[in-house]
């Protein structure tokens, strides 16, 4: 049987991830790997970040059958609620990992770059809760798209720093957050928000996310009393997929459905559908499946879900996908706002517009194995979507 879970080797999970940096960055980068190595399996450092999951982020989330849902769409739908975490979504499991470890190598500031908000908040969070400064790059597009985590950003004491330049979306962020911190690597710290970037991040990010998949693995048998037959979540860089994803891996016979978006359709710019229409490339210092043009850059993306308008996607990820061990799916914007309503009226959960691409494949796999099994990452709430749906798709 094929290790699908593993541990990179110089970096790579088989030929994708690696380090494609400029050399005065690969000893910075190497220190955090030798850093997060020695802190992982400290006691001190386990006990602390056990802590901050029961005590702070409320963990363990729960998984709860959507009775209501499965009915509906003729499959039994569990849903882990990673909805319900202090600051309304999965990030906040990664963020405070990142800025423990920021401390423990002595960085000044902590950096990073966001689409929907969600990381931006979660690392705002963590950053006043352990007392450092924070700046968040983000576009001016998704700045306008999503003002109540912009509030909350500030609110929490970090500088929002606007990106006017090219898309001025998620791409354009990250390569501004990265732009800062290559001007001073050496205090600060850049806590990437998904398992994206340069070796050691795919890995460390992973790490810290693997808790959603182990609890939800006891959860399901617990309810259901044994395994699920699919595994379902969205995929932009893949972080909430990832960490639910990560414990159930290596049982085969468990179908694992990354849910990509679809957008407006299928030419180039309409959507961001990385694993489905892209090639293998580098960006962001990584080696992985993206979405490029004619000359070999990546290509504009579109999505209604901030949080998923990402040309490129994590490694591990682009691993599974060749490895064919995980299945790739496309949910445009039409199918999503709809199950983003349909999730809102039958459950009473409002979910980010990201995991309504999930719950808007979850229809579809029910339809194509009616009474099985589905577990489902529902990676965020929707208070910071509500606004925009209501304005440009209302419903009565």
């Amino acid at each position: 049987m094929p290790q699908y879970d593993i541990i990179p080797t110089g970096g790579f999970f088989g030929s994708y991830g690696g380090q494609f940096i400029p050399d005065a960055l690969t000893p910075m980068f190497d220190a955090i790997e030798t850093a997060y190595e020695q802190l992982k399996n400290l006691p001190a450092f386990r006990q602390e970040l056990a802590r901050f999951h029961r005590d702070y982020i409320g963990r363990p989330s729960p998984v709860y059958h959507a009775r209501a849902l499965s009915k509906q769409y003729g499959a039994d739908i569990y849903i882990k609620r990673e909805d319900l975490n202090h600051t309304g979504a999965h990030k906040i499991n990664h963020c405070i990992g990142e800025v423990l470890l920021a401390k423990h190598m002595g960085k000044k500031k902590v950096l990073a770059e966001t689409g929907a908000g969600q990381h931006g908040v979660a690392l705002a969070t963590a950053a006043a809760v352990l007392g450092m400064p924070c700046d968040v790059y983000m576009g001016t597009v998704d700045i306008e798209k999503q003002a109540p985590n912009v509030l909350r950003m500030q609110m929490l004491g970090a500088r929002v720093v606007p990106v006017t330049s090219g898309g001025r979306t998620l791409k354009a962020a990250v390569d501004a957050a990265l732009e800062a911190y290559m001007n001073d690597p050496e205090h600060l710290f850049f806590a990437i928000g998904s398992v994206v970037g340069p070796h050691p991040f795919p890995a460390i990010v992973r790490d810290f996310q693997r808790i959603v998949g182990e609890e939800a693995r006891k959860q399901v048998q617990e309810q259901a009393g044994r395994l699920p037959d699919s595994l379902v979540a969205c995929v932009g860089g893949g972080s909430n997929a990832i960490g639910l994803f990560s414990a159930f891996l290596e049982d085969e016979a468990i179908a694992i459905y990354a849910v990509e978006p679809g957008g407006k359709g299928t030419k180039l710019g309409e959507h961001a559908a990385t694993l489905r229409y892209g090639s293998p490339g580098t960006i962001h210092g990584m080696y992985t499946y993206l979405l490029q043009d004619e000359k070999g850059e990546p290509a504009p993306v579109h999505s209604i879900a901030s949080g998923l308008d990402y040309p490129g996607v994590g490694p591990q990820h682009s691993f599974l996908h060749d490895s064919k061990r995980m299945r790739c799916e496309v949910v445009t914007d039409a199918e999503c706002i709809d199950a983003f309503y349909d999730l809102s009226r039958i459950e009473g959960i409002i979910p980010a517009l990201e995991s309504a691409h999930a719950v808007a494949f979850c229809k579809t796999l029910a339809k194509r194995e009616p009474g099985s099994l589905i577990l489902m990452n529902l990676s965020g709430r929707g208070d910071k979507d509500i606004d925009f749906v209501h304005a440009h798709y209302p419903r009565p």
